[in-house]
Formats: C-alpha cells, sequence, structure tokens
C-alpha cells in the first residue's frame, strides 16, 4: 500500500522558492553571471579605461583654457567659438575635406580596378598584388621621406629632368603641386589595402551567378559591372568610411612629406592640432578641436553607411 502511494505521488519536490523556481536555477543563473563577467569584464575595463576615459577628460578640457601646467578654468563654449573663427582651422579643413574626398575616391575606385584586373588565382596575379599592398605595411613617415627625397627641389625627378635641359618642378615648394603630389602618395600608398579588402570579398560571389551571366552573353566588364559589384557593395562601403575617417586623420605623411607647406597649403586639421595648438601649450584649444575632429569623423561614418543602407533598401523594394 505505501509502495503504490509513493509511486502515484511520484519523486519528494524539494523546497520551491516563492517564484517557483528550483534553488539550483538560481544557483546555475549566478554561475553563468560569473563566467560572463569573467569573459568579458576584462574587456570591458579595458576599453572603460583606455577610451570611454580619455574621450570624458578630453570633452572636459575642451570647455577649458588649460596650457598644460597651471589649473583648468572652464571657459565654456569659448574653445569652439574660437574655432570657427580662426582662419589656420578654416584653410586646414579645406585641405583635410579636399585630401579626403579626392583620396577616397582614389583609393577606392584605383584599388576596385586594379582588384578586378587581378582577382584571378595565378601566380603573377599574387605577386601583382602583393606589390601593390607592399606600401601599406611600411610606416608612412617612411614613405613620405622616400618621396620627399624623390620629388624634392634637388630630389630624383628634378635631377633627371636637369639632365635634360628642363627647369626643376615644384613638386613640394609649388602650393598647387604640392597638395597633388601629398594626394597622389597617399592614394599611392592606400590603395593596396583596398586591392586586399576587395579580392577577398571576390571570393564570396556565387560561382553560379558567373556562369548564368556567361551563358546569357554577358561581357566580362558586363559581368563585373552587373555581378561582381553589386554583390561587394557593403564591402565597398566598409572600404569608404574606413578611408575617409583615415584620410581626415591625415597626419604622418604631411609632417613627412611637405610639413604642412608652402605656406600652409598642405597643412591638415590634424596637423594643426600636434603641430600648433599643443606645441603652443593651448591644450583645451587643442582638445576642443580634437573632439570636434572625432564627431566629424564619427559623422561622417554613419552618413555614409546610412546611404548605403537607403539605397540596398530602395533595391530590396
Amino acid at each position: 500500500m505505501e509502495l503504490a502511494e509513493l509511486t502515484r505521488r511520484g519523486p519528494a519536490a524539494g523546497p520551491v522558492r516563492k517564484d517557483g523556481a528550483p534553488p539550483d536555477r538560481r544557483a546555475a543563473r549566478i554561475r553563468e553571471g560569473a563566467v560572463t563577467f569573467g569573459l568579458m569584464g576584462p574587456a570591458v575595463i579595458l576599453y572603460t579605461v583606455m577610451t570611454v576615459v580619455p574621450v570624458g577628460v578630453a570633452v572636459y578640457l575642451s570647455f577649458t583654457d588649460w596650457d598644460g601646467f597651471s589649473p583648468a578654468a572652464f571657459i565654456g563654449l569659448e574653445n569652439y567659438r574660437h574655432l570657427f573663427d580662426d582662419p589656420s582651422s578654416t584653410q586646414s579643413w579645406y585641405v583635410t575635406a579636399l585630401i579626403a574626398a579626392v583620396g577616397t575616391v582614389g583609393m577606392v575606385g584605383l584599388g576596385l580596378s586594379y582588384a578586378l584586373v587581378l582577382k584571378g588565382r595565378s601566380r603573377s596575379n599574387s605577386f601583382f598584388r602583393a606589390v601593390a599592398y607592399f606600401p601599406h605595411v611600411i610606416s608612412a613617415l617612411i614613405l613620405g621621406y622616400l618621396w620627399a627625397a624623390i620629388l624634392g627641389t634637388n630630389g630624383a625627378v628634378n635631377n633627371t629632368l636637369g639632365s635634360f635641359g628642363f627647369e626643376p618642378v615644384g613638386f613640394l615648394f609649388d602650393e598647387t603641386f604640392a597638395l597633388v603630389s601629398l594626394i597622389a602618395v597617399i592614394v599611392w600608398a592606400g590603395f593596396g589595402f583596398n586591392v586586399v579588402l576587395f579580392v577577398a570579398a571576390f571570393q564570396t560571389v556565387p560561382a553560379e551567378l558567373l556562369e548564368a551571366a556567361a551563358i546569357d552573353g554577358a561581357s566580362r566588364r558586363q559581368m563585373n559591372m552587373k555581378v561582381v559589384v553589386p554583390m561587394i557593395a557593403p564591402v565597398v562601403t566598409v572600404a569608404t568610411v574606413l578611408n575617409l575617417v583615415g584620410l581626415i586623420r591625415a597626419y604622418d605623411l604631411v609632417v613627412s612629406l611637405t610639413g604642412g607647406g608652402p605656406a600652409g597649403s598642405t597643412q591638415t586639421f590634424s596637423y594643426l592640432i600636434l603641430a600648433r595648438s599643443f606645441e603652443g601649450t593651448k591644450v583645451g584649444y587643442a582638445t576642443a578641436q580634437s573632439v570636434f575632429l572625432m564627431v566629424v569623423s564619427a559623422a561622417l561614418a554613419l552618413l555614409v553607411t546610412a546611404l548605403r543602407n537607403r539605397q540596398d533598401q530602395a533595391a530590396a523594394g
């Protein structure tokens, strides 16, 4: 009788909490939370210490007149007002915008064209892709000094022209030529990264689509423009954002190639911040410029991504 009664009632239930959950479930949740914190905690702490805190300090200092030594005095938006009234800032933003726009188009366009030509899996294609990528692994400062030795007044190019009786060309000492030379070197040094990015993206294009296009009589150019490029459009967007944000912060090539000259014609906004504001102990003003540069970079990245998403939605609809 007792055995039958126990079988009918089932096993004895353990103590139950008010919410109806068995006690071991709470312990499991605690263990899961501890594991999650153990995995994510160090990264979150490191990100907070290395990124969030410095950005917060920079934002605070941008509202002060701190010179790096004496106590900082809060002056509100005065630094930002001066930022928009400063003629040197206006000129440097014009140079920065020109370098970013032309450089991004050149790097993405040249990288995409180069990758389309060399997307095959042959030894020669691999060699030329490596040649294109090689400048990207060299320090930009070294590249700048190298091209300064090539394009300078007594550089290799002008010495060669002089041997044929031609006058030296002011590649780095004429305002127009200097800016063109700087943009050309930037594009040459950076387009190889895009080549590698696009060649990797080409591997994700389904071979069936290319075979179907070939059966329909599409030429190689038509397959590239109608099939391959639209399929890697998200990668093109990523490359555009990376190049745009990187060129807005261009500094090292400017230092070693032109030094911001002549007459400030190649002085970018980043160069202005580091070469004039910090050296002039205008740390509060320099941090205001840096915060403004950070906001502009983030806004442009979000704008390009939003336009890409809108275009994708329009194509899908």
